[in-house]
């Protein structure tokens, strides 16, 4: 099993920061505490929202990096 992220603009144009891991991550658990920790950094990149993909289907997305306001 293979948990990956896709990155996007708002536009869904897929963006590929150097800050996303292209192997992905071997759990659930793993993908997400990465987000937790890197989002800022996706943000300042260009990333607008992400999708967690399961072996390339989606479990969610998208989810907006932006803070509410």
């Amino acid at each position: 099993m293979s948990w990956t992220w896709r990155c996007e603009k708002l536009t869904g144009e897929q963006v590929s920061p150097d800050e996303v891991p292209g192997e992905g991550f071997s759990t659930q658990s793993d993908a997400e505490s990465w987000l937790g920790e890197t989002w800022r950094a996706l943000l300042e990149a260009g990333v607008d929202q992400v999708w967690l993909l399961e072996d390339g289907a989606t479990v969610y997305g998208p989810m907006s990096l932006h803070p509410v306001d």
